[in-house]
């Protein structure tokens, strides 16, 4: 496989570091493919498709605004983004495009990749946002049997939890039973120092888990931390879920070298701060 070219698009897309992680990827396993970002308007997902197939580009990484657009607009979808209706990843199957979830495996594979099963956990999400529902389903599909979902507008909370059949709307008083949370918010993110709930709710022997990895440490793991919880931090999920991708687009043989790409992620960080 050699002389392939594998893209991003979304909008903005300049802060995306889906460029330097994929790179680090090709390097480490002495592939000859490419990876570019393209600034993509909303609304304009179909032109991106439609110059996939004329370009015959190998591979496609879909961020905001474009996961849902590109749902309805690929061939046909994997069992994750048939049941989230959004897609992060176009691979080529023959002719047809087919549109896949790996947001959620990634999560869980970051927490494995920590040493966290999630097998028989109980886990409360904070949020019901896109991320939130890409949780709740993979986290069911792989074995937690009580998933809390806790949001500020009670419907979507609702709509998050009917996705599976294992979870439920929640309270905030659902944190104290969870062995895992998660915080699926963008709170906290770049220079908001909140907190998705107050940290004097969590407990020591929880695992707490923040999807925002710009700061990699936000205030809520840092206090966490400080109150006996093991905490995993959001680069994870997004050097997990990228590696799905790689995985989806060279075979399930593929080398896929987690540890370069995470360096290559922490370096982008690094210059961005």
């Amino acid at each position: 496989m050699t002389g392939r070219l594998a893209a991003v698009i979304g909008s903005p897309i300049a802060h995306s570091l889906s460029p330097a992680i994929h790179r680090a990827a090709f390097d480490a396993a002495g592939i000859d493919w490419s990876y570019v970002a393209f600034d993509v308007a909303d609304g304009e997902a179909s032109s991106a498709l439609s110059a996939m197939r004329t370009l015959g580009i190998a591979g496609l990484s879909v961020t905001m605004p474009h996961k849902a657009a590109v749902a309805e607009l690929v061939d046909r979808l994997d069992p994750a983004a048939r049941a989230l209706q959004s897609v992060n990843t176009v691979s080529w199957d023959g002719d047809d495009l087919v549109g896949s979830s790996t947001d959620g495996a990634g999560f869980v594979a970051s927490l494995a990749d920590a040493g966290v099963s999630v097998a028989g956990a109980r886990v409360a999400i904070i949020g019901a946002g896109g991320a939130a529902r890409s949780l709740v389903v993979a986290l069911a599909q792989a074995g937690s049997d009580d998933i809390t979902v806790l949001n500020r507008s009670p419907d979507k909370a609702e709509q998050a939890a009917a996705l599976v059949p294992v979870a439920s709307p929640g309270v905030i008083s659902d944190l104290d039973r969870a062995d895992i949370v998660v915080n699926a918010t963008s709170v906290g993110m770049g220079d908001d120092d909140g907190s998705p709930c107050e940290p004097e709710r969590l407990h020591d022997g929880q695992v707490v888990a923040d999807l925002v990895y710009h700061p990699l440490e936000t205030r809520w793991l840092r206090a966490a931390a400080e109150r006996g919880c093991r905490t995993v931090d959001g680069l994870g999920m997004l050097v997990h879920q990228a590696a799905l991708q790689q995985r989806i687009w060279l075979g399930d043989d593929a080398v896929i070298d987690t540890v370069a790409m995470r360096t290559a992620a922490e370096s982008a960080l690094a210059t961005r701060n």
